[in-house]
């Protein structure tokens, strides 16, 4: 292939090896188990450049070799990927049912979100019935520190994890967001002590939400489900009782992903 004008001849080495070692993983998993030979001929490259391919993917768990047959099957960080990308689809279809029980009972729309670096991601989502429904979340990506879910994915870390998630300074959407990481350490105090995190107005003028936590079957918090709805409609009298609905509902949905803590 020629080199186009201005191409950085590294980066096009670099990315023609990332091609070329996902091509070996696809022959393994097509043929089972393959030796450096069978590779080869099916890449069409010298077998030093697949021994080169397959050293790196065995120091990183990615192939093994079957001992004294000279052979490689896929190794356990491929099982390790799939299964978190498992987890996350078994989340998906175990929480729809719980966050469409819990909208119907509290009229207001409820979310599935998960943690993504100081940012949440919400993944399901069922709409409110109240006269004013509140835009679809899905796909959306929100600033932790001023969600009620990301709150509750926030208090599962320790004091300097959470400096470092979030970093040094908190951006301020509305007059009552949380600016200060040390303020946000101490309200995240609560949460684990209550169960349970609210908002009020802290991401948007007029949007309030409440979230409690749905941990895995190793105890550890993988996901929040909130309810959220217009501060005249969700007003904090309201906080307590919708909080108890929410971690019912996400302690139901812990209990389907193995938790019975």
């Amino acid at each position: 292939m020629a080199k186009q004008d201005g191409e950085d001849p590294g980066r096009a080495a670099a990315v023609q090896s990332v091609d070329r070692a996902l091509l070996v993983l696809e022959i393994i998993a097509k043929l089972g188990q393959a030796g450096v030979t069978e590779i080869a001929a099916e890449l069409g490259v010298h077998k030093s450049t697949v021994s080169r391919l397959i050293a790196v993917l065995e120091s990183r768990g990615y192939v093994e070799q079957l001992s004294d047959r000279g052979k490689y099957r896929l190794g356990f960080s491929i099982v390790r990927l799939a299964g978190s990308t498992s987890a996350q689809v078994d989340l998906v279809g175990q929480s729809q049912g719980a966050c469409n029980e819990l909208a119907a009972r509290t009229g207001e729309t409820t979310n599935i979100a998960v943690l993504d670096g100081n940012r949440i991601i919400n993944i399901v989502e069922a709409a409110g019935t109240g006269s004013i429904a509140l835009r679809s979340w899905v796909g959306q990506s929100c600033p932790a520190h001023a969600t009620s879910s990301g709150k509750v994915l926030l208090s599962g870390l320790e004091p300097a994890a959470l400096r470092k998630q979030v970093g040094p300074k908190l951006e301020s959407f509305t007059a009552n967001t949380l600016t200060k990481v040390a303020d946000l350490a101490a309200q995240l105090v609560e949460v684990r002590e209550n169960g349970w995190a609210s908002v009020r107005e802290e991401l948007e003028v007029g949007l309030n939400a409440v979230a409690a936590p749905v941990f895995d079957s190793n105890g550890v918090i993988v996901a929040a489900l909130s309810v959220s709805g217009p501060a005249y409609r969700l007003g904090p009298d309201l906080f307590a009782p919708t909080a108890a609905l929410a971690i019912a509902s996400a302690a139901d949905i812990s209990h389907r992903l193995g938790y019975f803590g």
